[in-house]
């Protein structure tokens, strides 16, 4: 017993659920110990899955970059993009469909790959992604088809992200444009949508109560890991630092200083509570 609180079991961690930034690696930087986390998780044995907002790259692309550049070995199948997310969230909707997609390869391949017919003449869906080529073009098509009747879906709701010259508009802030000139929100699929968690869940066959979100936003991947479930690891080493916390209405599982401190855990195959 605690002389401050109650008793701290360690309870069993079967699989892990991770970001990428922040976590994993700044910018295209590893972070001291990601390389050690998903060497362990391979040579135990445990699955898990990388999960990603940005909708750009196809997880065999990112795969590539990740070992490029940060000699980081994540399997293709180990990555779980937005995009992914967004494809199966369609297929299960709507199988067969039609969407206008604007973004990358890594949303239009997906999109494809379960059998979407993409289109800019009358598609259930407008799809929305992360771009760095957005187009006045396409958003304006994008707006007159939404205007027409066809329903909103956009990748994540992330208004800005990191480039090597500063921050760069994202998916959430082009939503922003295209809510105010139709008057229709987009319905988001990535995080903070737990939506996201329990399709990465589903796609490895993981349970909620065994299973850990790792993060570094208090504010996409703790609530969303939090809402899905799962216990959740914030590491300090990205947008969220420790003296933070405390400004949320809820709390992670454990606060660490890096994605090194969880190493230890992945082979005692569990996770002692914060008190």
């Amino acid at each position: 017993m605690h002389h401050n609180g109650p008793v701290t079991e360690p309870r069993a961690v079967h699989t892990w659920l991770t970001d990428m930034d922040g976590v994993l690696v700044r910018e295209e930087d590893p972070i001291p110990g990601a390389k050690e986390f998903i060497g362990a998780l391979r040579e135990q044995g445990v699955p898990f899955l990388v999960l990603t907002n940005n909708s750009i790259f196809t997880p065999r692309d990112l795969r590539s970059r990740l070992l490029r550049s940060s000699g980081i070995d994540v399997p293709e199948e180990s990555i779980w993009t937005s995009a992914l997310a967004t494809a199966q969230f369609l297929d299960d909707q709507r199988p067969g469909g039609s969407a206008y997609v604007v973004g990358e390869t890594g949303l239009t391949a997906a999109v494809h790959d379960i059998g979407y017919v993409m289109t800019d003449q009358d598609p259930d869906y407008v799809v929305l992604g992360e771009t760095r080529t957005y187009s006045f073009e396409a958003i304006t098509r994008a707006i007159r088809l939404i205007n027409a009747g066809a329903l909103f879906i956009a990748t994540n709701p992330d208004p800005s992200g990191p480039s090597a010259q500063g921050m760069l508009p994202a998916t959430g802030s082009v939503a922003a444009l295209i809510s105010t000139a139709t008057g229709r929100q987009p319905y988001f699929i990535g995080k903070p949508n737990p939506l996201m968690m329990r399709s990465a869940l589903n796609r490895i066959d993981a349970h909620s109560e065994t299973t850990v979100m790792i993060g570094d936003r208090m504010d996409t991947d703790i609530i969303s890991g939090l809402e899905a479930g799962m216990r959740t690891v914030l590491v300090a080493t990205g947008a969220t630092e420790r003296h933070q916390v405390q400004d949320f209405p809820y709390r992670p599982t454990k606060v660490v200083d890096s994605i090194a401190d969880v190493v230890p855990y992945v082979a005692r195959m569990c996770l002692p509570e914060d008190t």
